[in-house]
C-alpha cells in the first residue's frame, strides 16, 4: 500500500510537469476549439426556445410558482427572471463535462500515453491490447452509465452534505474506468490491463475519487448566481478550456502510474530489470530533456558444470 501511494504521488508530479510540454498545450487546444463550438452552435439555435420550455414548466408547477410569488412578496422579483436560464445552464454543465472528456479520450489520450511511453519508458513493449474503437465504445458505453447516475443522483443534490460527494464520485468512478482503459490500451494485452486494473484497483480509484474533484472544480465558476447568466458565454468557454486541462492532466496522471505498475509487472514475471527513466531524474527534465534510454539488466547465465 506504502508502495501504490508512492508511486500515485511521483505520478501525480510527473503529470503536472507534462502538462507544460508543448505538445501537451498545443494538443489541448483542438478539443477545446470542438467543444466550445458545438455548444456555441446548439445555443444560438436553440437557446432561447430552451429557455422558454424552461420557464413554461415552471410555470406549470404549482410548488415552483408558490416559491416564485414569496420571493417577489419578499423583494427577489429579480430570481424569476434567471431561474429558467439558471437551470437550463445547470442541465447542460453535465452534458458539457462528458463531451470534453469524450474529445480528451478521442483526440488527446492515444497521444499522451505515446508521449510518456517515448520519454519515461522507452523500452516497454507495445501489446496493442485496445484497439480505439474498443476505446471509444468503452468511454461512450460508460459516460452514458454516468449522465443516468447523475440524473438520478440529482434529488439528493438537495441535501447540502450529499451534493459534495455524489457529482466527485461519480465523476472519478467514470474517470477510473475510462483513463486506466485508454492509458493502458497501447502497451499491456488484454489480460495484462484486467489483472492490472484488478490489482491496483484502490489506488485506481484514488486516482479517479482526486480527479473527479477536479473534475468538478471548475463548475465553482458558474456560482456567480445572476451574474452567470450574463456571463454565460464566456463563462462557458473558460469551464470547457479548464475541463480539458483537467482531463488532460488526469490522463497524464492515469498513464504515468498504469505504466509504472506494468512494467513492474513484466519484470517480475520475466526476472529482468528494465527500468524506466531513472528516479534521480526530475520530472521537469525528463519532459523538456528526456535521458537516454536505461540499460537491460539481464539475470546471470547460470554456468556450466
Amino acid at each position: 500500500m506504502i508502495n501504490s501511494m508512492g508511486r500515485v504521488a511521483d505520478a501525480f508530479w510527473r503529470a503536472a510537469a507534462y502538462c507544460l510540454h508543448p505538445r501537451v498545450i498545443a494538443m489541448s487546444v483542438l478539443p477545446l476549439l470542438l467543444s466550445a463550438g458545438l455548444a456555441f452552435a446548439l445555443g444560438y439555435f436553440y437557446w432561447e426556445d430552451t429557455v422558454a420550455g424552461m420557464r413554461a414548466t415552471l410555470d406549470s408547477w404549482r410548488l415552483i410558482d408558490t416559491l416564485l410569488g414569496w420571493l417577489d412578496h419578499v423583494g427577489a422579483s429579480g430570481f424569476r427572471s434567471v431561474m429558467a436560464p439558471l437551470l437550463v445552464l445547470a442541465f447542460a454543465l453535465p452534458v458539457i463535462v462528458v463531451l470534453s472528456l469524450l474529445l480528451v479520450a478521442m483526440l488527446m489520450s492515444s497521444s499522451l500515453v505515446a508521449l510518456v511511453g517515448e520519454r519515461r519508458f522507452p523500452l516497454l513493449e507495445k501489446k496493442q491490447g485496445g484497439a480505439w474503437w474498443k476505446s471509444l465504445g468503452y468511454s461512450l458505453w460508460y459516460s452514458i452509465l454516468a449522465l443516468l447516475a447523475l440524473l438520478v443522483s440529482m434529488p439528493f443534490w438537495l441535501i447540502p452534505p450529499l451534493v459534495l460527494f455524489l457529482p466527485p464520485l461519480i465523476w472519478g468512478w467514470l474517470g477510473y474506468k475510462v483513463f486506466s482503459f485508454d492509458a493502458l490500451a497501447l502497451h499491456a494485452s488484454v489480460q495484462e490491463r484486467r489483472q492490472l486494473m484488478r490489482q491496483h484497483r484502490f489506488p485506481l480509484l484514488i486516482l479517479g475519487l482526486v480527479t473527479g474533484y477536479l473534475g468538478a472544480a471548475p463548475a465553482a465558476i458558474w456560482a456567480l448566481g445572476v451574474m452567470a447568466v450574463a456571463m454565460a458565454p464566456l463563462l462557458v468557454l473558460l469551464s470547457i478550456w479548464l475541463y480539458t486541462l483537467v482531463f488532460a492532466f488526469s490522463m497524464l496522471w492515469f498513464t504515468h502510474y498504469a505504466l509504472a505498475a506494468l512494467q513492474e509487472l513484466r519484470n517480475a514475471r520475466s526476472g529482468t530489470t528494465i527500468p524506466p527513466v531513472p528516479p534521480s531524474v526530475p520530472a521537469l527534465a525528463e519532459v523538456l530533456d528526456p535521458p537516454a534510454p536505461p540499460t537491460i539488466s539481464l539475470p546471470p547465465a547460470a554456468t556450466a558444470p
